[in-house]
């Protein structure tokens, strides 16, 4: 049986394939913000490409958007996407990219729904006929009633014909074709109707039957992604927003189609005034624990609270996510803090104040893309904090920042529930990130334990093979973003660096100290403002590496950016793996089981994301491999073992630079280490270089 949060409150069937039900109402905060965000795509999509001739190209991927708001979402979200994107068409670009904008919106809706449904071409072709038919009708029933507009286009047509002739009539064997269009202009002109409407109905089809093609491909390539059935989206609940104290009693949440529980018969309660830290390792059911905190039903058990969890309302449940970038909207520090919120709500909003209160005093005037990762999450927590949350839940808030930011947002967290009247639920895989908890939760495969297994750190790995002469040298390089502008902003100066073949270099640093602007330089991928960084080729010859495009390869923070193709095997081959022998190669290189090579990328872990990532660099073959936050986000397992694959890459001969701020962990593997601040680099001076043969790993890495 189910709590008070058990029953979804007036839901009501969307016809879905699966099985998922929709709630009746109102739109929801979920469709309104996807409406938002996908229409606004839609619209930037159809306007610029018929503002812009040599961008017209774009108009024919503006039905993803709202293709992908059908797939997800119910209809009237949808058709309030279209109407409200209609109008800001019109007033920006004019009636004819308005009348676009339709089209592609009811293209995108009609994909999207025979998706979500389940229905093949045939369904297509019948919508789209359908579609088109009343287009068609509504058309010709306009250009009846409007005898002016109709006038217009009569002469515009005519003019067209009648140029066309005149032109043809200069060239003696052209003339036949321009009185063959004359004479077509008469008889398409004495039955428009007939045209205009067979052609809008002709025209409808076929771009049916074409986007059900290209995307529909599209719409399976991002199934991945949340949608209505999220976990953030909660049912709706009628009574008013009162998310504490709340209780779980004997709480179970499974997935549907998933063999085991996410979640376990999960005893919790939350009252204002606590700092509850919930600890685990990735895949413990941490991020599931949260959403049902936020108001999501289990599967199983009671959830009981006094009113509703408010996700996102004045009051209620306000959430601070693991990426800092993915939660900053604003331009400026002050608009990011009330973005969202209404007039009169963020006019009574103590900007100034909540900012000094997260430790950003004075940068209400600073553009949000010049802060930190943690000074990002603190501006995230004030936008939290001007809802006036009665619960803030913080989900790995701190797996992305530097060891010096995340004492001090824990710091930060910790002191919230005494000086609000709110309870903080911080999620983490840190240990140490629960030591400031008034109580500590530990989770382990869905399950409250009393405390996790200790996984052993790496011990130190020194080299089996010696290292070779330099391979990449920077020099004097430095760089300015928006250079020469009042926006310009310094990442780097005056940087020298040399890299030798074979060699292991870890590069350190805060937040906002250069560290991903030099993986770019140093792969290619950004040139310079001043000095050079050049790659010396294996014959002895120097290159740029920006001409050098491969022959170092970047792999990103986030993995997934860096995945694009279905399955791991096609994207292996993409890299340069050919043939399945190089594939499965590539595989063994980097630890992963051959039998993945046709798993769908959407079903990776974030340890298995970025082996992959690795396992298509090194079937590329390059010369230097730059690792940008190797062991973000990644609990105590999947850290050692990229860690021991990192050492094994290392001992192939492969020349690793490794951007990081996780010293401890990485200096197991790297031969020297080197440090950034402010965007100048301070090399090591303790730091030595190993040339010896070295014992094996230890430390039980799986």
């Amino acid at each position: 049986m189910r709590g008070d949060l058990a029953e979804p409150v007036g839901v009501a069937s969307a016809g879905r394939s699966d099985g998922v039900t929709l709630p009746a109402g109102a739109l929801r905060p979920i469709e309104l913000a996807a409406g938002a965000v996908l229409g606004g795509a839609t619209v930037g999509l159809v306007t610029v490409g018929a503002l812009l001739p040599f961008a017209a190209a774009l108009q024919l991927v503006a039905a993803v958007p709202m293709g992908l708001l059908a797939h997800r979402h119910r209809f009237r979200a949808q058709l309030a996407t279209t109407i409200a994107g209609t109008l800001v068409t019109f007033v920006a670009a004019g009636l004819l990219p308005a009348e676009n904008l339709i089209g592609v919106a009811v293209i995108g809706g009609i994909i999207g729904t025979v998706k979500r449904r389940g229905g093949g071409l045939p369904a297509v072709a019948v919508l789209s006929t359908v579609a088109g038919f009343v287009m068609a009708t509504a058309t010709v029933g306009m250009l009846l009633v409007f005898a002016r507009s109709r006038a217009l286009l009569f002469d515009s047509i005519r003019n067209s014909a009648q140029g066309i002739e005149s032109l043809a009539a200069k060239q003696s064997w052209l003339e036949p074709v321009g009185r063959a269009v004359a004479g077509y202009t008469d008889t398409v002109l004495h039955w428009w109707w007939a045209f205009v409407g067979g052609g809008i109905v002709a025209a409808m089809l076929i771009s049916g039957l074409v986007s059900w093609f290209v995307l529909g491909r599209v719409l399976d390539r991002l199934a991945w992604l949340p949608g209505r059935d999220s976990l953030l989206d909660a049912p709706a609940d009628p009574r008013p927003v009162a998310p504490l104290p709340v209780t779980l009693r004997d709480v179970t949440f499974r997935y549907q189609g998933a063999r085991t529980d996410a979640l376990h018969r999960i005893e919790l309660t939350v009252h204002v005034g606590e700092f509850v830290a919930v600890v685990g390792h990735n895949g413990s059911g941490k991020s599931t624990l949260t959403r049902i905190l936020a108001g999501r039903p289990p599967t199983s058990g009671t959830v009981t609270r006094p009113g509703s969890a408010g996700l996102g309302v004045r009051g209620g449940t306000a959430m601070v996510l693991q990426r800092p970038e993915s939660q900053t909207l604003g331009v400026l520090v002050a608009d990011d803090v009330v973005w969202g919120l209404p007039t009169a709500d963020a006019a009574a909003v103590d900007i100034d104040g909540l900012l000094a209160e997260v430790g950003l005093t004075g940068m209400g005037g600073r553009e949000t893309a010049t802060l930190s990762g943690g000074q990002q999450q603190r501006l995230a927590v004030a936008a939290a904090l001007a809802r006036q949350p009665t619960l803030l839940i913080a989900d790995e808030a701190t797996s992305m920042i530097d060891p010096e930011g995340r004492r001090d947002l824990v710091a930060l967290l910790a002191r919230l529930p005494r000086r609000h009247p709110m309870a903080v639920v911080l999620v983490t895989h840190h240990e140490a990130d629960a030591a400031a908890a008034d109580r500590v939760i530990h989770l382990e495969q869905g399950r409250s334990v009393a405390h996790l297994p200790a996984w052993p750190r790496p011990v130190r790995d020194l080299r089996r093979r010696p290292m070779g002469e330099p391979v990449l040298e920077l020099t004097g390089v430095g760089h300015t973003y928006n250079r020469g502008t009042p926006w310009e902003a310094p990442a780097l100066h005056d940087i020298d660096l040399s890299v030798r073949r074979g060699e292991a270099l870890l590069v350190v640093g805060g937040n906002g100290s250069g560290k991903s602007t030099l993986a770019w330089i140093m792969a290619g991928l950004t040139m310079p403002t001043s000095g050079t960084c050049v790659l010396r080729e294996p014959m002895g010859t120097t290159r740029p590496v920006h001409k050098r495009i491969g022959a170092v390869q970047l792999a990103f923070q986030h993995s997934r950016l860096q995945l694009q193709r279905q399955d791991v095997g096609t994207e292996i081959e993409d890299w340069g793996g050919r043939g399945s022998y190089a594939v499965a190669r590539a595989l063994d290189q980097v630890g992963l089981d051959r039998t993945l090579v046709t798993r769908s990328i959407e079903e990776l872990s974030g340890g298995q994301a970025k082996r992959v990532v690795l396992a298509a660099i090194v079937a590329s073959h390059p010369q230097v491999v730059v690792l940008d936050e190797p062991l973000a986000g990644l609990d105590p397992e999947g850290r050692a073992g990229v860690v021991e694959l990192l050492a094994r890459l290392r001992d192939s001969g492969l020349t690793l630079i490794v951007i990081s701020h996780d010293v401890a962990d990485m200096t197991a593997v790297c031969d020297r280490t080197v440090h950034l601040r402010d965007g100048r680099l301070v090399e090591n001076p303790s730091a030595a270089v190993h040339y010896a043969p070295a014992r094996h790993f230890t430390g039980g890495f799986r």
